[in-house]
């Protein structure tokens, strides 16, 4: 370890290498990874920003810090001196030959290696597992997708209005909550969806969102489910359904083309098949449920699906998966039946028995990727299905209120953020698009 500490109140991060060729810099960061070739070492450096290699002679440096460089292990942090030096053969077209370094702590025995590791070990050690080039592009595509979803939203003229994460009752059905004590020996749940929060401020702000995170207590161990994820809900004041699907056609073409955009590399450490997120353009097929059954039968008769599907249920990951499959791009199924949706969606007209409600369905297997429709305006049709769930009135009362005061046409939709996430990696699971995934059975780290 050298004796003395480099001067770096103004160091410079990997990824504005490009703004300092031919000058010294001083770069803070971590170990990614060390080779060697006699009388010259090939240090790694990643700081959060990028991966560099340096190059240090040992004739230009101290015996002592050859000696200290040369024992380093993989995620030892250490700040290097060193000149910029253009190289189209290196990743990032830079290299960093080094003047000076300061080893801040020797590493060794680091827990993940480049040889293989089961998911459990890598899920165990996610606090770690995030480091690796991988897992960083992946939440680096979801910092851009969120980046987006805000930018669009905002620019379209929406506010921001945070639902509360406690609530007294459930929204999208009693069988997935979670129930927590409150104060006085009332009981809370954590909240399913912010929408029927969303309709209150709609009714206030116009266009609104709200955009936090959202708990499911639903005892599954897909790839498609996580029970603690983030969601976004966009809410509108006088929208039909035809409102509620151009926004959702208009949010998804921005998202991608954003992730298009900005996350190039991060695309190509993901081996991502940047054409797929290409014709995520409008407009999308908007097909009715009728037509997405009878696509499932096809699919039956054909052999390719196992088990025929009934009309009026609803759709499962390989349903979603095989109607998606008949098209390039999304696909919008609508008018599903009511029975399968939240009491809150308002009923079609023509055929009471649907409800005006839309799900996107991604492609390459990624299935519902927003859910949403138009709302139920009738104070009386509410109470009715209130009762019809049984679900306890008077936790909905102010609910109801906006139906007494001023109702009006109104709809939304809800986006998973992991999902999203998911499908713009090209990745199979969604446990690696959040930092931290808590699933079934994982809780920890």
């Amino acid at each position: 370890m050298t004796t003395h500490a480099i001067a770096s109140d103004n160091h410079t991060y990997i990824n504005q290498l490009s703004n300092h060729a031919g000058a010294e810099v001083v770069l803070k960061g971590w170990l990614y990874n060390m080779r060697s070739s006699g009388k010259i070492l090939f240090p790694q450096l990643r700081d959060g920003t990028g991966v560099v290699q340096c190059v240090v002679l040992k004739n230009a440096i101290s015996p002592e810090l050859w000696e200290a460089l040369k024992g380093l292990g993989q995620e030892s942090s250490l700040v290097i001196r060193g000149t910029v030096r253009a190289d189209s053969r290196a990743p990032g077209g830079y290299e960093i030959d080094v003047i000076d370094a300061e080893v801040l702590q020797q590493v060794h025995d680091y827990p993940i290696t480049p040889k293989e590791h089961g998911t459990e070990f890598l899920m165990d050690h996610r606090h770690l597992w995030l480091r690796s080039r991988r897992q960083h592009a992946v939440l680096k595509v979801r910092h851009t997708v969120v980046q987006a979803v805000r930018n669009f939203l905002d620019n379209d003229g929406f506010t921001l209005c945070d639902s509360p994460i406690f609530t007294p009752a459930a929204c999208e059905g009693t069988t997935t909550l979670f129930e927590v004590d409150y104060f006085d020996g009332e009981k809370a749940y954590l909240t399913q969806s912010g929408q029927l929060y969303n309709e209150a401020t709609a009714a206030a702000f116009g266009k609104v969102y709200c955009f936090g995170p959202t708990f499911r207590a639903e005892k599954s161990k897909t790839r498609r489910h996580l029970t603690e994820f983030w969601m976004v809900e966009p809410e509108m004041a006088y929208a039909t359904l035809d409102d509620v699907m151009n926004l959702s056609e208009r949010m998804l073409s921005y998202i991608a083309a954003q992730v298009l955009e900005q996350r190039s590399e991060e695309l190509k450490i993901l081996e991502r098949d940047t054409s797929k997120l290409e014709s995520i353009v409008p407009p999308f097929p908007r097909i009715h449920y009728d037509d997405a059954v009878k696509f499932l039968h096809e699919g039956f008769e054909k052999g390719v699906l196992e088990s025929k599907f009934e009309w009026g249920g609803d759709f499962g990951a390989p349903d979603e998966t095989y109607i998606s499959s008949q098209f390039k791009k999304p696909v919008m199924v609508s008018h599903y039946p009511a029975a399968v949706k939240a009491f809150y969606m308002a009923r079609d007209p023509e055929r009471p028995e649907l409800a005006l409600g839309v799900d996107v369905l991604a492609p390459e297997g990624y299935g519902e990727v927003i859910g949403g429709g138009e709302r139920a305006t009738s104070l009386e049709f509410l109470q009715e299905q209130i009762a019809l769930h049984e679900l306890p009135e008077e936790a909905f009362q102010w609910y109801l209120d906006l139906r007494r005061y001023g109702s009006i046409p109104h709809g939304g939709f809800g986006m998973g953020i992991e999902r999203c996430t998911a499908w713009m990696c090209g990745i199979e699971h969604i446990r690696e698009t959040i930092p931290f995934p808590r699933m079934l059975y994982r809780i920890r780290p």
